[in-house]
């Protein structure tokens, strides 16, 4: 069960979706609150009611817009979907639950007067939420998780690869693959530093804070040099149509991906010997997917 919870998960970073989905929440809990009345607010006599009722909903839609459109732009590192797992997950959707019930109680005090307002407990309305949500989210988490892993892992495996090496040849003897006389010179912010290595010893770039790490093969060892740019400013430099973008912090050499797995958050692609795993992310998957057939 341990080994399950801390499996990858992917998670959603687009902040039109994550509001959308905000205010269908908001929505859904007014319009249930608003209809069925439940927890004597069908005997609640007041002016404006039903906006009243539907404040609750507001009040939902506000902490589930914090929780997951705010927070992640607050503290991104916790929510890098390097380290995003379904616990980590579950633990999410738990607490914006309990959070929502612990705002809906506070706003529910502020409308009712206290006599009414003293026969819901604190700890009974949070106890009941949370009994009535864990197993829900639980359940609905891990569908998703085994719905992703299925389909990714099923499409990875259907992908042919016909890349210089495979992962039976050792590094030495990929690294001594023919390669082409195309150079790649890459140059940094300073217009100053720069790295050049064939087209074919190029391996992958990858993008960390200010910082660029070019990972490229020389004398048959494979090297890391830095330098100070961002992706984009490398992608404009590269002209070669098989070194191509495939995730916000990485650039992939198509030519040197030798396996393709999958699990739940995309395509994953194994390179050197399965020395280096690059992610792919869902909004190349089609595009990554359609260059590596056409090799």
């Amino acid at each position: 069960m341990f080994r399950l919870l801390n499996q990858p998960l992917p998670i959603d970073d687009s902040s039109v979706r994550q509001l959308r989905k905000s205010a269908l929440i908001g929505l859904f809990v007014g319009l249930f609150l608003l209809i069925f009345q439940p927890f004597g607010l069908s005997n609640w006599e007041t002016n404006s009611k039903a906006i009243k009722v539907l404040g609750f909903g507001l009040v939902t839609f506000v902490i589930t817009a914090i929780n997951f459109v705010i927070l992640p732009r607050v503290i991104p590192r916790f929510f890098d979907e390097k380290y995003w797992t379904v616990a980590r997950q579950i633990s999410l959707v738990m607490a914006n639950i309990l959070l929502i019930a612990l705002a809906n109680r506070l706003y529910l005090a502020w409308l009712l007067d206290s006599e009414y307002i003293s026969s819901i407990s604190w700890g009974g309305m949070i106890l009941f939420t949370f009994l009535i949500s864990f197993f829900p989210v639980v359940g609905l988490v891990l569908l998703g998780y085994i719905t992703q892993l299925k389909k990714y892992s099923h499409a990875a495996a259907a992908i042919p690869i016909h890349a210089q090496g495979t992962d039976s040849v050792l590094p030495a003897e990929v690294s001594a693959a023919p390669s082409t006389s195309q150079t790649v010179t890459l140059l940094a912010d300073n217009e100053k530093d720069t790295v050049t290595a064939l087209a074919d010893d190029l391996l992958y770039i990858e993008s960390s804070d200010n910082y660029c790490t070019i990972v490229h093969l020389k004398n048959g060892q494979t090297v890391k040099p830095l330098l100070r740019s961002s992706l984009s400013r490398m992608e404009k430099q590269l002209n070669n149509p098989h070194i191509v973008r495939c995730h916000r912090s990485y650039i992939v050499n198509l030519n040197r991906v030798e396996r393709v797995t999958g699990n739940a958050q995309g395509y994953k692609l194994h390179l050197y010997s399965g020395q280096f795993v690059v992610p792919v992310a869902r909004q190349y998957n089609e595009t990554i997917v359609a260059e590596l057939k056409a090799l």
